[in-house]
């Protein structure tokens, strides 16, 4: 497929991230994604405060992010030297090469953009705990964590917690910090993540990004098997695109059930709020998107209804009755973008939009088996 995500393979690893590698079908410049095109030397630690002083909020209290460094990072050079001499010359390496800076993976506008939405809140609400948390999750040897601090200063990024776990499972950790969305390239650790209850997705990188908001963050959701459970979708799996009509309409009123990210929109709801409060509606730093293949009138009044009872707002809704879902994609500009079909991630992935599959529901006995994420 022209322009799809990058496509990388997976290979035992006790490096970094994950005990799996990725090693790139071709070589990717830094460049493509518009962020960087040389990593610099960092220069010293970088003084980051708080207006009103430095405070880190309860995780029960918090909307916790969990990315893991690989989609936070650009990490490909180490990964060739594990692979290729094995996991102490790996260490080595990374210390000896502890003050160059990572470049910024897939994620680093989104978490940039979390960022920026805290600076709105602390303005706001000086002393409330209800703020965007992230925690920086890694398989990585504590031997790394020099090397993540420095790159983190040099980025002037405010993460402070961390989790290396030295190549054990990431998950119980997630859930101990009361996590609301996890993200990472290693699709079983996201699966493993679905299974707790926690939402999750798989990052993936196109070969273009295009540029996205620096002062508002930007969420845009599929519907069925994201933000609700796949029930429509097995009806139209099984008995095709009349059947899932007529059922859609039997069942208007009735509430379809929460999917994956349900929980994660109602975080995003109840900041979103909090500025509602202050008078900032119309200049809300947060607007989420629901960009659904159904349609409007034959099977879209029950995705509204769904989220009015569950008391949750999306700021935009596009119902596209089967359009492809880039072009819309490219016009809104997300920061991130959920979506069960391998089909819509790559779709979006052409059109330079950062992408996240949700291996979820009934989708993925369809989706093809080809793995292009970025690594862990």
């Amino acid at each position: 497929m022209s322009g799809q995500a990058k496509e990388l393979k997976v290979a035992p690893s006790s490096n970094g991230d994950s005990r799996g590698s990725w090693e790139e079908k071709e070589e990717f410049h830094q460049d493509n994604l518009g962020l960087t095109t040389k990593p610099t030397p960092v220069t010293g630690r970088r003084a980051r405060k708080v207006e009103g002083g430095v405070f880190f909020p309860k995780p029960e209290n918090a909307v916790t992010i969990a990315v893991s460094t690989r989609v936070l990072f650009r990490t490909d050079r180490e990964q060739k030297v594990f692979q290729q001499k094995g996991v102490e010359e790996y260490l080595r390496y990374q210390i000896e090469h502890e003050n160059e800076p990572f470049a910024p993976g897939p994620a680093f506008p989104f978490v940039k953009a979390l960022e920026a939405v805290n600076a709105r809140l602390r303005e706001l609400y000086p002393q409330s705990e209800e703020l965007f948390d992230i925690v920086l999750v890694t398989y990585n040897h504590a031997h790394v964590g020099i090397r993540l601090i420095n790159t983190i200063n040099h980025h002037n990024l405010f993460i402070e917690r961390f989790c290396m776990t030295g190549g054990s499972s990431p998950i119980g950790y997630l859930k101990a910090w009361h996590t609301n969305l996890y993200l990472s390239a290693d699709s079983e650790k996201v699966r493993e993540a679905l299974a707790e209850g926690i939402a999750a997705a798989t990052m993936f990188l196109p070969e273009k990004q295009t540029e996205v908001s620096e002062s508002q963050l930007r969420v845009a959701f599929d519907g069925d098997a994201v933000l609700f459970s796949d029930e429509s979708e097995r009806i139209f799996k099984a008995h095709g695109l009349d059947k899932f009509f007529e059922h859609e309409r039997d069942n208007e009123d009735t509430l379809l059930d929460h999917g994956p990210l349900k929980g994660f929109l109602e975080a995003l709801g109840k900041l979103q709020k909090k500025f509602y409060a202050k008078g900032q509606r119309l200049n809300c730093p947060i607007r989420t998107y629901l960009v659904t293949a159904r349609s409007a009138a034959s099977s879209g009044i029950r995705a509204l209804k769904t989220l009015r009872a569950w008391g949750l707002e999306i700021d935009e809704a596009l119902f596209l009755a089967g359009a492809p879902k880039g072009p819309m994609l490219d016009k809104i500009r997300p920061h991130i973008y959920f979506d069960d079909q391998m089909f819509h991630v790559e779709g979006a992935a052409e059109m330079g939009t950062i992408a996240a599959h949700v291996p979820y529901g009934v989708a993925q006995k369809h989706n093809a088996k080809q793995n292009t994420s970025v690594g862990k």
